[in-house]
């Protein structure tokens, strides 16, 4: 009979975002009460965006506009604010993040289309290439970096220097890759590159934000608003320009991602990904240690999320519960992964977690096992 384990001295969170963070982000989350329209508050978002940019591969001629809200939030700025009237987006779809840019296309009715690969397939980059050079009225591609729908990592090199040869322009979905997997914006032709702070780069909840070159944010004066708060031009000219934002800011959670980002830039985001991938390869290890069949193979998966087929005849919901009595809190996936459940490795965990994971999963399953002997 399996010895229970102990339940872990915190929760500790194995899902794609939010993460366990550092004390000293949690720390600033408790930053004084502030005025948005001080000089203080006024010289934080300077900083974070200065550090996001660093962190984004740009230099002095790229900026971050901040959004108060979640990763979607930049995502509808971009899509809603960068396509001109006569212009054309393709949106490049091989999981669940990618059908969500052509839906939030759809909400704004901006001429779209879609390169559908499948779920868990690669992008159909021979396709793309064929298709941008007979559709010359197709101005914006759109897709996502780390689909972690699935936990395939796009190629996104590739994919940038294509579209750049086509002279079309590069919205990517780097919300669950930037901080930790290899992503340069100026390298990859990425021209607007949108992120959040609750993932790979170990901030909190409540803050996303668009980085892109000035000349591009600028160029967006001449495309009408289709929205009033998601106005990524409007935001630019404030945030940047003026140096003040253009509406009130999560000031708190500002100040948790500016230690965060700091933290980010003293370990190195390519130490981070050494990081993350080492603790993946202590997961897919012992997943298939234990008989459990990955979803991807190893050429595909990013260095920070595991999806992984439900076995020994357990449903989720069963997983999930008896995981979480001992602390321990995984992820589901989308319908079409029914099935498969995902095990993410961002923040800040240790070996002792996964130990610790590892025993309350064999007791779960052989909780579940001695049930329906």
């Amino acid at each position: 009979m399996t010895t229970a384990p102990e339940r872990a001295d915190r929760v500790v969170l194995l899902n794609p975002g939010p993460v366990n963070v550092h004390a000293r982000v949690r720390a600033a989350i408790g930053s004084p009460d502030e005025c948005h329209r001080e000089p203080e508050a006024q010289e934080l978002l300077g900083s974070v965006a200065r550090k996001i940019a660093e962190v984004s591969g740009g230099g002095p001629d790229h900026a971050a506009v901040l959004l108060t809200g979640s990763g979607t939030a930049a995502l509808e700025a971009v899509v809603s604010s960068v396509v001109p009237t006569d212009g054309r987006l393709l949106v490049l779809d091989n999981g669940h993040y990618g059908e969500r840019l052509l839906r939030i296309a759809t909400v704004h009715r901006i001429p779209a289309d879609r390169l559908e690969s499948g779920w868990a397939n690669p992008l159909a980059l021979d396709e793309l290439d064929r298709r941008l050079a007979a559709h010359p009225e197709i101005t914006h591609i759109a897709a996502v970096h780390h689909e972690t729908s699935t936990g395939m990592l796009n190629p996104v090199h590739a994919l940038g220097a294509l579209v750049a040869r086509h002279g079309r322009s590069l919205i990517l979905d780097a919300i669950s890759s930037l901080g930790s997997e290899e992503l340069d914006v100026v390298a990859d032709h990425v021209d607007w590159c949108v992120g959040t702070a609750n993932k790979c780069l170990e901030g909190l909840p409540g803050i996303s934000f668009v980085c892109a070159p000035r000349e591009r944010f600028e160029a967006l004066e001449s495309v009408p608003a289709r929205t009033f708060y998601f106005d990524l031009h409007a935001n630019y000219r404030a945030q940047v320009v003026a140096s003040v934002p253009q509406f009130t800011p999560a000031l708190q959670v500002l100040r948790a991602l500016d230690t965060a980002l700091d933290l980010t830039l003293e370990e190195g985001v390519a130490a981070r990904g050494r990081r993350y991938g080492a603790r993946a390869r202590e997961i897919r290890e012992g997943l298939e240690k234990r008989g459990v069949e990955l979803l991807l193979p190893p050429h595909q998966r990013s260095n920070s999320i595991t999806n992984a087929y439900l076995s020994n005849g357990m449903t989720y919901d069963e997983l999930h519960d008896g995981l979480k009595e001992f602390g321990y809190v995984i992820y589901a996936t989308q319908g079409k992964s029914a099935g498969v459940f995902r095990l993410a490795n961002m923040g800040q965990l240790t070996e002792a977690d996964l130990v610790g994971f590892f025993a309350a999963f064999d007791t779960v399953v052989a909780r579940h096992t001695s049930s329906h002997a």
